[in-house]
């Protein structure tokens, strides 16, 4: 009796699994045609919302670049203001992209505007950070040489302090690249639009469908923008890259 009930026990828990591996089946089968359809009927939505994403996300970009390296510059010439500088963007990040999003909307209202101004925040810390690293590290004897063969501060500055600091200024501009990317989902919240609002439409209405084509969306062009900057970063360091 007990062997038999043991038989049974074995079957009923094999029969579950099969059930449960075909449910499963079924399941992801059905999300993978939910997936196809949103494709076939929604793509004009879908090419917008990407590009409202993009269109940020670079606006973004270009707007951190444009603060956080001539900040950075400012710390290491003005060497006394460098805690100040340096503090006050990291109190900044520290505070989360959302909650920056609420408090802008009193004052900026909804939509790009406060979006942005909350992504520029959070982009320009690592830019900022990895620039002073990168100008603190040129060696003071190449600084020393370039002034003894008669170059002047601006010469100095853009032909060897730059180019010697710029491959840790390119890892800080991909760390916020990617940074801003996936917290650009945000900005649909406040009506700013990008894939965010893929992903929120499915967590509203329950559809794993459009969460997950928001998040693979999402993912996929943070590892092509990083791709892209390796790139960049190929072609401006060659030097990096020759083999010895």
């Amino acid at each position: 009796m007990l062997k038999k009930s043991q038989n049974l026990s074995k079957d009923t828990k094999v029969f579950i699994t099969t059930l449960r591996n075909r449910k499963e089946i079924i399941l992801s089968s059905n999300i993978c045609e939910q997936i196809i359809d949103y494709f076939t009927n929604n793509m004009d939505a879908y090419l917008i919302s990407l590009e409202e994403h993009i269109w940020i996300s670079l606006c973004a970009l270009i707007v951190a670049i444009v603060i956080g390296v001539p900040c950075g510059y400012a710390c290491i010439k003005y060497k006394k203001f460098e805690k100040q500088i340096t503090s006050v963007f990291q109190i900044l990040r520290i505070i989360p992209s959302l909650a920056v999003l609420i408090l802008l909307m009193p004052i900026m209202g909804t939509g790009v505007k406060p979006a942005m101004t909350a992504l520029i925040l959070l982009a320009v810390p690592p830019i900022l950070m990895n620039t002073v690293s990168g100008l603190n590290e040129v060696p003071d004897f190449m600084i020393e040489t370039a002034y003894g063969v008669g170059m002047k501060d601006g010469q100095v500055l853009f032909k060897v302090k730059f180019p010697l600091a710029m491959p840790l200024i390119l890892t800080g501009i991909k760390i916020a690249m990617i940074e801003i990317i996936a917290s650009a989902t945000l900005a649909a919240k406040i009506g700013a639009g990008g894939l965010g609002g893929i992903i929120f439409t499915g967590l509203g209405l329950n559809r794993i469908d459009l969460i997950l084509v928001g998040g693979i969306s999402v993912a996929t062009l943070s590892i092509v923008a990083g791709l892209l900057l390796d790139l960049i970063d190929r072609l401006l360091l060659k030097y990096k890259y020759i083999r010895k």
